[in-house]
């Protein structure tokens, strides 16, 4: 009698984490899909900043009229820096997202492993709650 109320309240435990699981599992999967696309757009971004620099290096090597543009040149590679910056903080999360997915995922199978080792599935009966 007691190891049927311990099965019961471990399946109902299972039950409701498994349900969280299901909840939590699209918000993780969209959220990696957008930190991967901003990611993409930094890597773009830093790309069209190394040209910006190039091209206004340049220009200045070129130019006959003394204009300095060196300071525009360093406030780019700043910018440059911090999107750099910016873009691995992004791989970090990501990486820990995908990680926690692939737990979560890991641990779904574990447990729904478990409850149909257990026969908690093939033993109830649709008569009882």
């Amino acid at each position: 009698m007691a190891s049927a109320a311990l099965l019961e309240n471990t399946s109902s435990k299972d039950v409701l984490a498994e349900g969280l699981i299901d909840l939590l599992k699209p918000a993780i999967q969209q959220l990696d899909l957008h930190v991967h696309s901003v990611r993409e757009s930094q890597v773009e971004l830093r790309e069209h900043i190394d040209n910006l620099a190039t091209e206004l290096c340049r220009i200045n090597e070129h130019q006959r009229v003394a204009l300095d543009l060196d300071p525009y040149v360093k406030k780019l590679l700043n910018a440059r820096r911090r999107v750099v910056l910016v873009n691995n903080i992004l791989q970090n999360a990501q990486e820990r997202l995908r990680r926690l997915n692939h737990n979560v995922a890991k641990e779904t199978a574990r447990r729904k492993t478990m409850l149909e080792a257990s026969g908690v599935f093939a033993s109830r009966s649709p008569s009882l709650p």
